[in-house]
């Protein structure tokens, strides 16, 4: 796993802990804070050996603590046994429609497993100093205007987007109420190597051509939204955290995005003209009628406030991607087998 390059020291030696780790932004996030000299503690719940934090070799570098957000004494143990300065809270179910199909197993995780980090942190103020808590661009539901301001209301209705307008207000509530040392990041689309949801739409269409297969894509292609590169994400997430020194920062939300909103059909586009396979025409459908149509984000506030921007475009970072699942299914044949699309 090739991690962002090291420009500064603000990590090393400061304990941090990563709920999700296991996860796509986890395992990219882990992997750079390690890098950085950071003492890194990873939650993680199930041991999937093709996931890209066991694959990178990280987990010999950092240490693993193993157990569910819904149990708020593993993440009390993990912060008061590891001296943990600094939480990413990241874990969460993240799937829109395993959400929809299961709605409390989402609740529990995306909204109890957040008031237990909040919690677990509330629970020992002298230890915890920078809370960066993961939410997401569904929270604000379906806007009449677009893009999303960080002063919009939440709005979001379905039950992942439930999740996380839930997880968006415990963090702010906490905030408020106890003075936690929290921010709140929200992205569009994160795309990048080690993303083994298969119905996502970048990941599923890459193994496609891979195999010479048509990709399927599940709505009409018509969709818009924001499709942000993993590392952008990383770097966002850690500068956030950075900047919870600054009393503007502290209990604000904000939104990372490279705004460039693609449709569905634009992003398999690049992907088969990255990949020569314009032959493979897609699959399209039809379905997700249920989903918001347009979903896309305004990052001027991040821009002025942290000095974020993103690094890569969507074809340098699709470019990468590519590279990281060619060497993925060269090593796991077997992935061939199944099959799911968007």
């Amino acid at each position: 796993m090739e991690g962002l390059v090291v420009t500064r020291d603000f990590w090393a030696g400061r304990g941090v802990f990563v709920t999700g780790a296991a996860g796509l932004v986890g395992s990219w996030l882990s992997h750079t804070l390690i890098e950085e000299g950071a003492r890194v503690v990873g939650l993680v719940r199930d041991e999937d050996g093709e996931s890209a934090l066991l694959r990178s070799g990280d987990t010999s570098r950092m240490t693993l603590v193993r157990g569910d957000l819904t149990d708020l004494r593993t993440l009390e143990r993990a912060v008061v046994e590891y001296d943990v300065e600094t939480i990413f809270h990241l874990g969460a179910q993240p799937i829109v429609r395993t959400a929809d199909e299961l709605p409390l197993e989402t609740f529990e995780s995306n909204v109890r497993g957040t008031y237990n980090a909040l919690e677990a942190c509330r629970l020992h103020p002298s230890l915890v100093h920078r809370i960066v808590v993961a939410s997401s661009d569904k929270a604000y539901g379906a806007q009449p205007h677009l893009p999303y301001t960080e002063d919009m209301r939440l709005d979001g209705r379905r039950p992942y987007e439930v999740s996380k307008v839930c997880a968006d207000l415990l963090a702010q509530s906490y905030r408020i109420s106890y003075g936690l040392p929290v921010a709140i990041a929200r992205c569009g689309n994160i795309y990048g190597g080690g993303d083994l949801n298969w119905s996502r739409i970048i990941p599923d269409t890459v193994r496609a051509i891979l195999l010479r297969r048509r990709p399927v894509i599940r709505s009409d292609g018509k969709f818009v939204r924001d499709y942000v590169y993993v590392k952008d994400v990383v770097s966002a997430f850690m500068l956030l955290a950075e900047k919870l020194d600054d009393a503007d920062v502290l209990g604000e939300a904000f939104n990372f995005s490279p705004e460039r909103p693609h449709t569905v059909l634009e992003v398999v586009a690049v992907i088969q003209n990255l990949m020569h396979a314009k032959d493979l025409e897609p699959i399209i459908e039809g379905g997700a009628k249920t989903e918001i149509h347009s979903q896309y984000l305004d990052s001027s506030k991040a821009r002025k406030m942290l000095g974020w921007s993103p690094r890569y475009t969507l074809e340098e970072g699709l470019q990468e991607t590519i590279a990281w699942y060619r060497e993925f299914m060269e090593a796991h044949p077997h992935q061939a087998e199944a099959r799911s699309g968007r």
